[in-house]
């Protein structure tokens, strides 16, 4: 029977996705696209869920009008959605998805999806980490 970090893996490598690290034991992955955007996302395996996430820039000082945009951006955002670490300093792209369930297409859908955050959405994300 196949792991879900195995089957995650496998889904990866089928969609092109560069692992630059693993630790099997933690069952998660730090994975890269460059052609996407993409850098240093984390992809965990927490049974029951799969955990999506990577860091897109850092808050200088707080600013209703960034959190405003923020929050209005994610109601167009596809899957997943932006997130502040505990700190409340770090905005991150996060999704979640169903271990049980997962297939390629669920994944694939997820990494689409930062992907054209990234792309449609970059110029905002650069302003902001300027703040």
């Amino acid at each position: 029977m196949k792991t879900y970090f195995s089957k995650v893996k496998e889904y990866l490598l089928n969609l092109e996705y560069n692992i630059i690290q693993e630790d099997e034991a933690e069952e998660l992955f730090v994975v890269e696209n460059p052609e996407g955007g993409i850098a240093n996302l984390v992809v965990d395996c927490e049974d029951p869920i799969l955990i999506v996430e990577g860091l897109l820039f850092e808050i200088k000082e707080e600013n209703v009008d960034l959190y405003k945009s923020l929050l209005m951006k994610n109601r167009e955002i596809i899957h997943g959605a932006f997130v502040l670490d505990q700190t409340g300093k770090k905005v991150l792209f996060r999704d979640t998805l169903q271990l049980e369930n997962l297939d390629q297409n669920e994944l694939e859908a997820t990494l689409n999806s930062l992907e054209m955050l990234l792309s449609e959405f970059s110029e905002e994300i650069i302003s902001f980490s300027k703040l």
